[in-house]
């Protein structure tokens, strides 16, 4: 609408052309209040009110007046979409190619294949330190001549604040990865992944752990259902799958053991399931020496918490593992929304700043930040950096000054790689939307929060911003709304005010 109003009232006189586009931008949160008509029928059948809903389409490099401005600086929760306030702000701090290093130290003489003291691995907050990459630690310190240690394995996440955190406390789902608390060695997201894989001729499906997990007893396989009905035999893999979670009725409830008292439905062929560890507490000392164990390795003591002793990290470590670089790290948290993986790197901010990571110091890294780089007003509420909190909010004006910044900084490539693609991946592979692979939108999910954020490559050529945030207990009914608003930013005409 703001665009119509200039080109209707554009003179030949670029003094008067001039004051136009300085009283539209002064003017700019009351222009433009007219929804899109397939944005509002949408909102309609959902019935979520236009005050529940904040929206904001404008240019990409900022040299227009918004082409919808709906409550735009009314401040909202933004679920997800905070993880792009965490990731350009890590971008811009640490650098594209910053890794986090995971060093392992060794304390005593190696005699035979023996190591006669201890062996420390110390966390740094890697957030992707997952099982291929344990193994990897350890196949490393096995390269040093170790097969048995005769200490411990000293297990060091000092470099976070203590959080104790209870895993149900923000939905009930204490077993959702998501739910999983940050740890400075953060191990495999503190999961279990099981793979099923149906053997028609045994009748049954196989079950694999990755990591094994040490004292705990895994049932290694479950008998195969037909479709979903329940009935075993293996007859033909043609019915639905269904919802075989349900089906494997599987009881979590004891750490020491994993068992299923249902069965696997044969139509679903293979399939991985994670699960975070039900007792979070024991996980990493038990998934390193259950693969320790696994590898071959033999350990005279245990695999416990503990620090790195002052002499030895006076030394340099005997080696480090290095995680893949920030800007491939941000493309799994934001286009899988990876909420711990949000939450390591937020809390990193500090840690590189000042020794140590706490929620509070990177809160207050990043509020200086926003001023000095974003805006001096309109600074976001922040929480865990990760958007999977009730106490965050954030307006639809702040974040499209946050995405404009960042389109016309050297960082925009790898911060708009990191956003899913509407109908191609992510978050968005299965978006409903005509304008499929035009989009690259970081999305939102909470209950009562739906919202999308980022940059839509319109039919005349033109990038722009696009902010969508609903506050609604039928907000999950209106993503419609947000795909029909998605379509009306790519069909522009291309008629605007000359650069």
């Amino acid at each position: 609408m703001a665009r119509r109003w200039l080109d209707n009232r554009c003179m030949s006189s670029p003094i008067r052309l001039l004051a136009i586009l300085i009283g539209a931008l002064t003017l700019w949160p009351a222009l433009a209040q007219n929804l899109p008509p397939e944005v509002d029928a949408a909102l309609a059948r959902a019935r979520v009110p236009r005050d529940a809903v904040s929206l904001l389409v404008m240019d990409a490099e900022g040299k227009l007046p918004p082409r919808l401005s709906h409550r735009a600086t009314v401040p909202m929760s933004p679920a997800s979409v905070m993880k792009l306030v965490t990731t350009y702000a890590a971008l811009d701090l640490l650098g594209p190619a910053y890794s986090w290093r995971t060093p392992v130290y060794v304390e005593g003489s190696v005699k035979n294949g023996t190591l006669f003291g201890n062996l420390y691995i110390k966390g740094q907050g890697d957030p992707k330190l997952v099982a291929e990459r344990l193994w990897l630690l350890l196949r490393r310190v096995q390269g040093l001549g170790i097969q048995k240690i005769a200490g411990d394995v000293v297990l060091d996440h000092s470099a976070f604040e203590p959080l104790d955190v209870d895993p149900a406390s923000f939905d009930g789902e204490p077993l959702r990865p998501y739910n999983v608390a940050p740890d400075a060695l953060l191990l495999n997201f503190k999961s279990v992944v099981m793979t099923f894989v149906p053997d028609l001729v045994a009748n049954s499906a196989s079950v694999q752990f990755e990591p094994p997990l040490y004292g705990v007893q895994m049932q290694a396989s479950v008998p195969l259902a037909n479709g979903t009905n329940g009935t075993k035999g293996a007859q033909g893999t043609n019915g639905s799958c269904g919802d075989y979670r349900a089906a494997l009725k599987a009881d979590f409830s004891d750490p020491a053991r994993i068992r299923f008292a249902g069965s696997y439905p044969a139509s679903c062929l293979e399939k991985a399931w994670p699960v975070a560890y039900a007792d979070p507490a024991s996980y990493n000392a038990r998934a390193v020496q259950g693969l320790w164990q696994q590898m071959g390795g033999q350990l005279g003591g245990t695999v416990r918490l503990g620090s790195v002793p002052p002499q030895a990290l006076g030394l340099p470590p005997k080696f480090e593992v290095a995680s893949p670089p920030l800007a491939e790290v941000i493309r799994d948290i934001n286009k899988y929304s990876n909420n711990v993986m949000a939450q390591q790197l937020f809390l990193t901010l500090s840690l590189n700043a000042q020794g140590q990571g706490t929620r509070a110091a990177s809160r207050d890294l990043v509020q200086r930040w926003w001023q000095q780089r974003i805006s001096a007003t309109d600074v976001p509420t922040l929480d865990n950096g990760a958007g999977l909190s009730r106490e965050a909010r954030i307006s639809a004006q702040a974040l499209a000054r946050l995405l404009q910044t960042a389109y016309v900084s050297p960082l925009m490539p790898e911060l708009m790689s990191s956003l899913p693609i509407a109908g191609v991946d992510g978050t968005l592979k299965r978006s409903q939307a005509q304008s499929q692979g035009r989009a690259h939108l970081k999305t939102g999910s909470l209950r009562d929060v739906v919202a999308v954020a980022g940059y839509v490559h319109a039919a005349s050529g033109r990038r722009y911003v696009l902010v969508a945030l609903i506050n609604h207990p039928n907000a999950n009914a209106a993503r419609p709304a947000l795909e029909a608003l998605l379509d009306w930013t790519v069909r522009d005409n291309g008629a605007h005010v000359p650069d």
